[in-house]
């Protein structure tokens, strides 16, 4: 058993539903109903807006394949992992979220960046 919530597997399956009318069953079991979704791209609030821009992306990079590259570490509702999507075999992005979840272990915020992190300029 994971040591983190299940809503973010459902989070991710949302992101790899083929069938564009069960994309939404898998985000009401993901995600808070005031959830905020960012990432260098967009700025999004409500789980219709989280759809709309799963729909978009997924129109954008037909049959991509969206994966956590690490574990999920976990503390105080936040979580961090690292993912990647991957179209025909090739790498599209890769990078880094933070997510959190609300008391019902559902996702409230996701925090997204692209690539890695930059070096320091000190």
């Amino acid at each position: 058993m994971a040591n983190y919530p299940e809503a973010l597997d459902h989070m991710l399956a949302a992101w790899n539903e083929p069938d564009s009318t069960k994309v939404r069953s898998h985000l009401e079991k993901a995600l808070g109903t005031a959830i905020r979704f960012v990432d260098p791209s967009i700025d999004v609030s409500g789980i219709d807006g989280f759809e709309k821009n799963v729909h978009d992306v997924q129109s954008r990079l037909p049959g991509a394949v969206y994966s956590r590259t690490s574990g999920v570490d976990s503390q105080h509702n936040f979580h961090r992992y690292h993912w990647a999507i991957h179209q025909e075999g090739q790498l599209i992005i890769s990078g880094f979220d933070v997510t959190e979840t609300n008391e019902l272990e559902k996702v409230t915020c996701v925090i997204g960046f692209f690539g890695e992190i930059p070096d320091s300029t000190l």
